[in-house]
């Protein structure tokens, strides 16, 4: 992903990436305009998402509470009506992370096709470009909110420790459960990272290049003259080329 953005450093296209990228009137061609148009519905949740963080402001003083009168049933029960609707916001900033992962594959596919080259790319399909961009200005101000927010942590391991009693003791409580075991581990794998989303973002460009990784093996039995643009473009948009991982066959097919 980081290898799209050196285009407008380096002379990939012999212009010394001497073209305009004009972010703020950039309009979807035609060419661009299915893409544009789901990743474009995935940035409008995003604005709902960065408002719905920002105000999240946690069940602390109702949780301490609980914890100082532990056998106090009406305290309990405060608390725990607190802690629900938050884990159902928390839920929410989960799912949206798999929805951004769908976006951002969907885009880097687009923007590091063989049609052109990388440059060409931003060149001809800057309202995705800009996009990419919009994507990592929200990954960025989400996780700065996640980090400066302690209650998002609390608030959620409050809420397993409670559901695990409430299960020991036999007591259900299906009609509040928001999370359920399964779900709540993965969201608490995905909120124990201090930048979550941008987790999210490299572990979709990670599986983006494990795709690319196996066309390249199956490029390497073809006509040289008939796959030397895919080639390129692979080149030149391979995040992990020159990682230890990546075999001595695939660095050698695609070292210029």
């Amino acid at each position: 992903m980081g290898n799209l953005i050196k285009v407008l450093t380096r002379d990939i296209d012999n212009n010394g990436g001497n073209f305009f990228l004009d972010f703020e009137n950039a309009k979807p061609t035609e060419a661009e305009k299915r893409v544009w148009e789901e990743v474009n519905e995935v940035l409008t949740e995003a604005m709902s998402v960065l408002q719905d963080l920002q105000s999240y402001s946690g069940a602390g003083e109702a949780i301490r509470q609980a914890i100082q009168h532990p056998n106090d049933e009406r305290v309990q029960e405060s608390a725990w009506a607190a802690v629900v609707p938050l884990v159902g916001k928390l839920k929410k900033f989960y799912e949206f992370s798999l929805k951004l992962e769908d976006a951002l594959q969907g885009l880097l596919e687009f923007l590091t096709s063989s049609r052109c080259s990388p440059t060409q790319h931003l060149e001809q399909e800057q309202a995705l470009a800009r996009q990419f961009a919009e994507i990592l200005h929200f990954t960025l101000r989400f996780d700065e909110l996640k980090m400066t927010n302690p209650a998002i942590q609390n608030d959620f391991s409050y809420y397993r420790r409670t559901l695990s009693r409430m299960r020991i003791i036999n007591q259900t409580a299906e009609e509040h459960n928001e999370v359920d075991n399964e779900l709540a581990n993965r969201m608490s794998l995905f909120y124990a990272n201090a930048t979550p989303m941008l987790k999210t973002l490299s572990d979709a460009t990670t599986k983006f290049v494990s795709k690319m990784k196996g066309c390249i093996k199956v490029l390497r039995y073809q006509p040289p003259n008939s796959v030397e643009g895919l080639l390129n473009a692979l080149r030149y948009t391979t995040k992990h080329l020159n990682d230890e991982t990546t075999s001595k066959q695939i660095k050698n097919m695609l070292q210029a």
